[in-house]
C-alpha cells in the first residue's frame, strides 16, 4: 500500500474491525451451549433462527444504512449486540437464548455490508478505488488479528474462572468503545450523496438493474456459500479442539475444563494469526488468477470440509483440526477479492444493498446447513456431518459449474 493510504481513518477502520471481533465468548461458544445441556440439533435451531430473522431483516437494513445514515445503522447494530450479550450472561436454558440469539441477528443484519460501503465510499472519495482489494484485506487482517487476541484473552479468563459465562460480560466492553469510534467516523461516509428523492430513484431502479447482471450473481452466489458454510460449521471446531488438548502431555495437574479453555485461546490465536496474514494476501492471490479464484478455493474450502470430517470420524484429531484451519484460510482470502469484485461491478451509492442482498442469499444458506448439520451431528457424530454436508456442497457446486 502507498503511503497516502496509512492515515488516520485507516487506523479508525482497522481499530473497528479489531475491536469488532473481541468477542471473548467465540472461542468457546459451543461449549457454552453443551455445557447447559443443549443437544446439537437444539444448536441447530438456534443457529437457524439467528439466520432467520437476518434474512427478515438484512435487506431493509441496507437501504435502512443507504438512506438513513451508515453510522446510525452500526450504532444500532451495537446495541443490539450488547442485549444479545447480556441474555447469554444471565441465561441458563434453551428460550432465553433464542432471544439471544434473534437479538444477535438483527445486529447482524444491520452490520453486514454497511462498513464495507463506508471503506468503498471512502476509498471513492480519495480516488483509490484500484487499492480496494488491498485495503480492505489489511483492515479485515486487524479484525482477524482482534480476534487471535480476543481468543487469547478469554482463554486466560476460562483457566483463572473456570467459567464460560463470564467471557459474556467481558465482550460488552469492547463494543461500548467501538460505538465511541463510529461516532467520530466522518459525515462524507455516513450518507449518499444522492438527496432522498434520488435515492429513492436509485433504490428502484438501480438496484433490479445492478441485480440482474450475471456477473455480479456469479460474484456474489461464489461468496456467499462459502461464507454461509464456514458460518454454519465453524463453532464445531470446538469439540475437536478439546480433543486435541486431551492428548496433549502438559498441565496434567490443572483441572481438565482449565486446561482446556487456555489452550483453546491458544489455539484460536494461531489460528486467526493465520488468517489476517491470509486477508493481507488477497491482492495477490487476486492478481495471479483472477478468473478462476473464486470457483478453486470454493472446491478447496469444502475439500477440506470433508479431509477434515474423515480424520474426525477416525480420530486422527490433529490432522482434523489442520484440515479445519484451511477452511478460515480460504474464506478469509476469499473475503476481501470477492468484494472488491462485487465493487468493481456495482454503483457504489448501492454497495451496501447488494451486499446486503449478498448477506441474505448467505444467511438462507446457513439457516438450511446449520439445521441440517445439527441434526446429522445428533445422529452420526460431527465427522460424518462433516463428511456429508461438504460432499454435498461439492458436488452441487461442480454440477452448477458444469451447467453453467
Amino acid at each position: 500500500m502507498n503511503n497516502e493510504l496509512w492515515n488516520r481513518q485507516y487506523a479508525k477502520f482497522s481499530a473497528y474491525g479489531f475491536l469488532k471481533n473481541l468477542r471473548f465468548f467465540d472461542a468457546f461458544f459451543i461449549l457454552f451451549l453443551l455445557e447447559k445441556g443443549l443437544s446439537y440439533t437444539e444448536i441447530g435451531i438456534l443457529y437457524a433462527a439467528r439466520e432467520i430473522i437476518i434474512n427478515i431483516v438484512e435487506v431493509p437494513s441496507g437501504f435502512i444504512a443507504d438512506k438513513y445514515g451508515r453510522k446510525n445503522a452500526l450504532i444500532g447494530s451495537f446495541l443490539f449486540y450488547i442485549l444479545s450479550f447480556s441474555i447469554f450472561y444471565l441465561s441458563e436454558s434453551f428460550w432465553p437464548f433464542l432471544l439471544a440469539f434473534l437479538s444477535y441477528g438483527v445486529a447482524d443484519a444491520f452490520r453486514s455490508g454497511t462498513h464495507k460501503g463506508m471503506i468503498m465510499d471512502y476509498l471513492k472519495l480519495n480516488n483509490w478505488q484500484s487499492e480496494k482489494i488491498n485495503y480492505y484485506g489489511h483492515t479485515r487482517a486487524w479484525s482477524q488479528k482482534g480476534s487471535a487476541i480476543s481468543s487469547l484473552i478469554a482463554g486466560i479468563i476460562v483457566f483463572y474462572s473456570g467459567s464460560y459465562q463470564s467471557i459474556f460480560l467481558y465482550s460488552i466492553v469492547p463494543y461500548l468503545i467501538n460505538l465511541l469510534l463510529i461516532l467520530s467516523y466522518p459525515q462524507e461516509i455516513n450518507l449518499s450523496k444522492y438527496s432522498k428523492k434520488e435515492q429513492n430513484s436509485l433504490t428502484l431502479k438501480s438496484f433490479f438493474q445492478v441485480i440482474k447482471q450475471p456477473a455480479v450473481l456469479s460474484i456474489m452466489n461464489a461468496s456467499a456459500l462459502h461464507s454461509a458454510y464456514l458460518k454454519a460449521v465453524k463453532d464445531y471446531i470446538q469439540p475437536l479442539m478439546v480433543s486435541v488438548a486431551m492428548v496433549i502431555p502438559i498441565m496434567l495437574t490443572v483441572e481438565p475444563d482449565k486446561k482446556n479453555g487456555l489452550l483453546i485461546g491458544i489455539f484460536y490465536f494461531a489460528i486467526y494469526l493465520a488468517t489476517s496474514r491470509a486477508s493481507q494476501l488477497a491482492a495477490k492471490v487476486a492478481a495471479s488468477n483472477k478468473n478462476r479464484v473464486s470457483h478453486q478455493t470454493l472446491i478447496a474450502g469444502f475439500l477440506f470440509g470433508i479431509g477434515s470430517g474423515l480424520f474426525y470420524f477416525y480420530d486422527v484429531w490433529v490432522v482434523a483440526l489442520l484440515l479445519f484451519v484451511g477452511i478460515y484460510l480460504i474464506e478469509n482470502m476469499r473475503k476481501p477479492i470477492l468484494t472488491g469484485f462485487i465493487a468493481d461491478n456495482v454503483p457504489n451509492e448501492m454497495l451496501v444493498t447488494i451486499i446486503s442482498v449478498q448477506s441474505l442469499i448467505s444467511t438462507l444458506i446457513t439457516a438450511l446447513l446449520a439445521l441440517a448439520f445439527g441434526i446429522t451431528a445428533d445422529a452420526f457424530g460431527i465427522g460424518i456431518s462433516f463428511v456429508v454436508i461438504s460432499s454435498i456442497l461439492l458436488l452441487g457446486t461442480i454440477l452448477l459449474d458444469r451447467l453453467y
